[in-house]
């Protein structure tokens, strides 16, 4: 296929005619990049002289979280290249205006505003942490604008202009937490970064413990700028869980895993996580210091489907690389993919009839059927529960089918209370 063109008013001190291939634009980290599919392949879908329907990404390509975002960001730009070389929306091509938000919370709401105001973006696929999407969430309210959150979180926001197409705690810890107390034992030790993600899933791995019949033995949150766990690692051999649960982020957090196999070991107390692989941490690490640990997710790399396996095939094709994709990338590809069949099932791409479409809008993504849940506007999708291996993956041990995001259904409404902002949480 051929390059992307820049919108060159979207660019600072960028020639007019400036183009840039995939591999350039993915490598690009500065200002709003705009781009639609190469003028050849909109010819040939029949949709070049039509205006185009603009979607906005706003994602860390750099900064301390950016392994969360870096395939993401390809995947969402293969959707959208997929759509437009499949006749566009609505006989409409879409254009993506891509912002690198640098992990910092300032520019997620400049860029919010920017890709609404500016950009007048029909929807803008946004965020990593929780609180990158609680600083963009008003700003969608205010211009009337809706968000894809495509990440997993610790769930409660009850919002009609928010999606999330990834898992919540009733999706993800209820399986895993039973697995793990059967497994390995009843003690267990929780770690995790200081923001609003892991002290809230460290509630809920709390609750499905006791519920499992266990108990936790110590908590503790760090900085995400910590990168020595030397006393904490002291007081968990002291104390002696059956097993250490990690919700730690981001790349300085990855000290964790090399540091824990070089002092306590997996094989003498096991680990277990709900955030391990989804930055891939497993490519950084040796196969002693990552293999072994237990997670839930909606995609994984080895997933013995077909669906699966063409996703990783046509993403490796699509972006030239060879390594390891992952489940962030899935969830922009379905976000974009879910969206588009709410806006052709609406007939039309603004925020509002879209919003409407919503509701039983479904995606056969690459880890299996996404069904939007109308009273939460999150996702009903299957979980699997894997295990990483020495080989930089996972093995598949066991898929839960179809769980509906049960936790945020129990406090949300949506079709009761449809003006709902609120993001509730777990208390306990």
């Amino acid at each position: 296929m051929q390059p992307f063109a820049i919108r060159a008013d979207k660019i600072n001190d960028r020639e007019a005619n400036m183009r840039l291939n995939r591999r350039q634009f993915f490598r690009s980290a500065s200002g709003a990049l705009a781009f639609a599919s190469s003028a050849g392949l909109l010819r040939s879908a029949g949709i070049a002289g039509e205006a185009p329907i603009v979607v906005a990404n706003i994602l860390d390509q750099t900064g301390g979280l950016n392994i969360y975002s870096l395939k993401q960001i390809k995947a969402v730009a293969m959707a959208v290249e997929e759509i437009n070389a499949a006749g566009g929306l609505l006989g409409r091509p879409l254009e993506l205006v891509f912002y690198d938000s640098q992990s910092n919370n300032q520019f997620n709401a400049q860029y919010m505003t920017q890709a609404l105001i500016r950009d007048k973006a029909s929807v803008v696929h946004a965020g990593v942490t929780s609180s990158s999407r609680e600083v963009m969430r008003p700003i969608a309210h205010k211009f009337r604008g809706l968000l894809f959150y495509n990440s997993m979180y610790e769930g409660g926001v009850c919002d009609r202009r928010h999606v999330c197409v990834a898992q919540v705690p009733g999706q993800q810890i209820a399986p895993l937490v039973p697995h793990v107390v059967k497994e390995y034992g009843k003690r267990c030790y929780i770690l995790g970064a200081d923001y609003i993600y892991p002290h809230t899933t460290a509630k809920w791995v709390r609750k499905f413990t006791q519920e499992a019949g266990g108990e936790d033995i110590g908590v503790e949150f760090f900085p995400l700028d910590v990168s020595n766990f030397a006393p904490a690692l002291s007081r968990i051999q002291a104390a002696k869980p059956d097993v250490v649960w990690s919700i730690l982020v981001g790349s300085a957090h990855n000290a964790f895993y090399r540091q824990y196999e070089a002092t306590i070991g997996k094989a003498n107390i096991p680990l277990a996580s709900c955030m391990f692989g989804i930055g891939r941490e497993q490519t950084y690490l040796s196969a002693d210091e990552a293999s072994g640990i237990v997670n839930a997710t909606p995609f994984h790399d080895s997933l013995p489907t077909e669906a699966a396996q063409k996703f990783v095939r046509d993403f490796k094709a699509y972006t030239g690389e060879d390594d390891y994709v992952g489940d962030y990338a899935e969830y922009g590809y379905r976000g974009v993919n879910i969206w588009a069949n709410a806006v052709r099932k609406a007939g039309d791409p603004s925020p509002e009839a879209v919003i409407e479409a919503l509701p039983g809008v479904q995606f056969e993504a690459p880890g299996g059927l996404v069904t939007v849940d109308g009273q939460t506007n999150h996702a009903t999708m299957d979980i699997h529960l894997v295990r990483t291996n020495r080989n930089q993956g996972w093995d598949h041990l066991e898929t839960f089918a179809q769980r509906p995001p049960s936790d945020t259904q129990a406090v949300c409404d949506l079709n009761a209370n449809p003006n709902d902002r609120t993001q509730y949480t777990l208390e306990l």
